[in-house]
């Protein structure tokens, strides 16, 4: 599996490369800027990302308008919608306004801060990118 962090807290960047990368490959960016091009790039390349875990607040922009960049490259890219990468936003906001506002951009699931190896699988487990015994 090919996975994009994205996160502007170092601490939650770093956290989040080592309990993924025992599932695949990580780059770990720290905005939106360069989480749009590093996809770009990956899907030019042939090497899609399978993962994004996308955070919500960015210093250059937000994680929904990255998110919605996302979906216009593959839209773009005439990469069929049960190909698209799965994308985990993650929020220290809880609120339903921030959530259905991720879910409506194309998120396929979303995960509160501080975040746990346990719901990290779990929700792996969910959008069917590990199986779990």
């Amino acid at each position: 599996m090919k996975i994009l962090i994205v996160d502007d807290e170092l601490v939650s960047r770093r956290k989040m490369e080592i309990i993924l990368r025992e599932f695949g490959a990580c780059h770990a960016v720290e905005n939106g800027n360069t989480a749009v091009r590093a996809f770009t790039e990956a899907i030019e390349n042939g090497a899609r990302f399978d993962l994004v875990t996308l955070d919500i607040s960015l210093p250059d922009m937000d994680g929904t308008t990255v998110l919605k960049m996302i979906r216009d490259l593959e839209k773009g890219n005439a990469i069929p919608e049960d190909k698209y990468a799965k994308v985990l936003m993650v929020t220290a906001h809880g609120d339903q306004a921030t959530v259905m506002s991720s879910i409506s951009a194309g998120c396929n699931d979303y995960i509160k801060k501080p975040f746990t190896l346990e719901r990290i699988l779990q929700k792996l487990e969910k959008m069917g990118l590990v199986a779990t015994d």
